[in-house]
């Protein structure tokens, strides 16, 4: 099916413009993924991503995956609530002094949870470890519905838009139909 989506790209460019939520929950764990993992990243795409639409690496090969996970400076943290995986996010160096939250999200279960702030302003905080001078990341309107407006208070200006005609699937493609 067709529809209009508009992409809004998004900017921080000092870490002093970060409000952070600082809400302590001790069942909330972060972890790097050291080791590129094709099939980790494959399955928190599809996992967090489905209910949004994400599509674009549903095509990869296990070579193309390994390919972007290896890339110099990529890094893919795992967040999870008592032992369970709860979301992820990938940081992306882009060019010198600026890095890309690429992908970031949580599974369908832990939306609602009040962890998404905490798992946001880590995300943040770890792009501006490795990026420098500027911190990016993209939402559209195919997003949760709240998206842009938690980016923006966590101090996030949008820096451009673009509204394009694109061609989305039929069904979601999460793990499976009615995930969420």
């Amino acid at each position: 099916m067709k529809k209009q989506v508009t992409v809004y790209y998004l900017e921080m460019n000092h870490p002093s413009e970060l409000k952070a939520t600082c809400k302590d929950v001790p069942e909330f764990k972060l972890t790097q993924a050291k080791i590129p993992c094709p099939e980790l990243n494959r399955f928190l795409y599809t996992a967090v991503g489905g209910e949004w639409n994400w599509t674009n690496r549903l095509r990869w090969s296990y070579e193309q995956w390994q390919e972007c996970l290896s890339r110099t400076g990529y890094e893919t943290w795992v967040a999870s609530m008592s032992g369970t995986p709860a979301g992820y996010f990938e940081l992306e160096p882009i060019e010198e002094g600026r890095a890309e939250i690429a992908y970031l999200g949580l599974l369908p279960q832990f939306i609602g949870q009040g962890i998404g702030g905490l798992f946001l302003s880590s995300a943040i905080r770890r792009a501006w470890e490795i990026g420098g001078r500027r911190v990016c990341l993209n939402t559209c309107t195919e997003d949760h519905s709240n998206a842009l407006a938690v980016y923006k208070k966590h101090g996030f200006k949008i820096y451009d838009q673009k509204t394009t005609v694109v061609e989305l699937p039929d069904e979601k493609p999460g793990p499976w139909p009615g995930a969420r």
